[in-house]
């Protein structure tokens, strides 16, 4: 499907605001409102996380009588259910707003272990919520979708929600440009350089993404192995609670935990509860290249910001943001000298190797090995 034609067919429904959390299997969709900016909608709100974006809907709902457009990978409708439920559904304030939800992990297409089981659930989970859908595939002609918003408008007109599940290459790519930042220091050259300073009795907590990917790589050739990291494949911005309890149960061991900017912006709460609990075994490095890469490259919804500043004003003892491999060097060479509880954020470019691998053992064998690593030091 022509995206513009898409895009049209929104406005019809008089939608003039959309927020969510970018996916790939929208970024056609994605890509064209960011660089298309008021010209395709007046408002267009990148959010934290997905239960965020519901709120900004019913915000949107309250101001103006509107409903508006929320957009997410299927595995954000976890952290929708909360405001949907105890908010949005008709048995309490009743607010609609349109649904687009990415389809990862579709019966039948291979993809990722952790899209595995939402792709299976994705249509239940939203029948479970009340909420009536379509699916959106390359297949799908206009009159099909005009029908679908049809049905939509008159959920709206009942104060329900309605969804469009969207399937792989549903819309037409286009050539719209890709963000891009000014940071020279590419992140996969970051990850090796934290690789070469790692210890045999190190441990780390990856995040979701290319930083797992490279993270597994860089592992492999600078060590020989990846036994001592732990892969969060899926549950974006909850690696660093996990390391935050390796590190508190597992005191004689350094945790370092491979953090991304808009994973830790998902659910940057964490970064205070961190603090509170003061593990000085604790490394938490974020990798900010200030985009949602992993699912097409989209600007976060705060990209300017200073990560390490929050941080140092939540209780961490050292919190710095570097550029460059000398900064990273030194700040690396420090930290292996003071045991304290530390932020590094690691300004880097935006792009990843065409040819970058993903893990060739099962999540569970991962899981595994680095259980054995942590058991056997």
């Amino acid at each position: 499907m022509d995206i513009k034609i898409y895009v049209k067919r929104l406005q019809e429904l008089g939608i003039e605001t959309i927020t969510g959390v970018p996916d790939s299997t929208l970024q056609v969709f994605c890509n064209y409102i960011g660089n298309e900016g008021e010209g395709a909608f007046p408002y267009h709100i990148t959010a934290a996380n997905e239960g965020a974006a519901i709120g900004i809907a019913i915000g949107e709902y309250l101001a103006t009588g509107k409903p508006a457009c929320v957009y997410m990978q299927n595995s954000g409708l976890g952290n929708t259910v909360n405001p949907l439920t105890s908010l949005a559904h008709t048995d309490v304030y009743g607010i609609p707003m349109l649904l687009m939800v990415g389809w990862r992990g579709e019966p039948g297409m291979k993809d990722e272990p952790q899209h595995k089981y939402m792709g299976e659930i994705t249509p239940a989970l939203l029948e479970v919520l009340d909420i009536r859908y379509s699916v959106i595939t390359k297949d799908t002609a206009e009159e099909e979708l005009v029908q679908a918003l049809r049905r939509a408008k008159e959920d709206f007109s009942k104060n329900r929600q309605y969804a469009l599940i969207i399937k792989k290459g549903a819309f037409q790519k286009t050539d719209t440009a890709l963000y891009k930042n000014d940071c020279t220091l590419g992140r996969e050259e970051a990850i090796s350089m934290i690789a070469d300073w790692l210890e045999e009795r190190d441990l780390v907590v990856s995040t979701t993404g290319k930083i797992s990917r490279e993270m597994y790589e860089q592992s492999d050739q600078k060590i020989g192995n990846h036994r001592q990291t732990f892969l969060t494949v899926g549950g974006m911005g909850h690696a660093n609670m996990i390391a935050c309890q390796l590190a508190k149960r597992l005191p004689e061991r350094r945790i370092i935990c491979l953090d991304g900017d808009g994973a830790l912006l998902m659910h940057l709460g964490n970064a205070a509860v961190i603090g509170e609990q003061q593990p000085e075994n604790l490394v938490h490095i974020c990798l900010n290249n200030r985009a949602h890469e992993s699912v097409g490259g989209m600007p976060t919804g705060a990209p300017e910001l200073r990560l390490s500043e929050i941080t140092g004003q939540m209780g961490y003892h050292r919190a710095v943001c570097v550029h460059g491999r000398e900064e990273l060097q030194d700040s690396l060479l420090a930290i292996r000298r003071e045991r304290k509880l530390t932020f590094l954020e690691i300004a880097v470019s935006l792009g990843a190797r065409e040819d970058l691998g993903r893990p060739k053992e099962t999540a569970e064998e991962n899981k595994n090995n680095f259980m054995n690593t942590v058991m056997s030091c």
